[in-house]
């Protein structure tokens, strides 16, 4: 069964920091990630499968069309104490796991935020 990465947030800035956090799932193919915004629906989630939305929404400058259709998580996943989650296609590995740490440290660093991340 795949695992989830859920992140707790501390401290302000948190809602730049939620934005940080979709922005680093861009270039995990091997994630999807929470909708940030309504979660939970379908209408909004289609939106994300225009490349061009998608690429604004997230501020960056290109997403692959194939990328938007697995970019928000379909599975009815809960946050419950968490802020945010990824949410992984395949049983990840250790360096997948420490590299996801390690793009989340270099996205909230200048934000000035601490986490805690918890995979199960």
């Amino acid at each position: 069964m795949p695992k989830t990465s859920y992140i707790k947030i501390y401290g302000p800035p948190a809602l730049k920091a939620i934005k940080e956090l979709g922005k680093i799932a861009v270039d995990i193919p091997e994630v999807c990630i929470m909708d940030t915004i309504i979660a939970g629906t379908p209408d909004y989630i289609d939106t994300f499968r225009d490349p061009d939305y998608a690429a604004g929404y997230f501020d960056v400058q290109e997403i692959k069309v194939e990328r938007c259709d697995k970019m928000i998580s379909r599975s009815g996943e809960r946050l419950g104490e968490y802020d945010f989650f990824y949410e992984w296609f395949t049983e990840p590995t250790m360096d997948q796991l420490n590299g996801l740490i390690e793009k989340i440290d270099e996205a909230l660093t200048p934000l000035g935020c601490r986490y805690t991340i918890t995979t199960k």
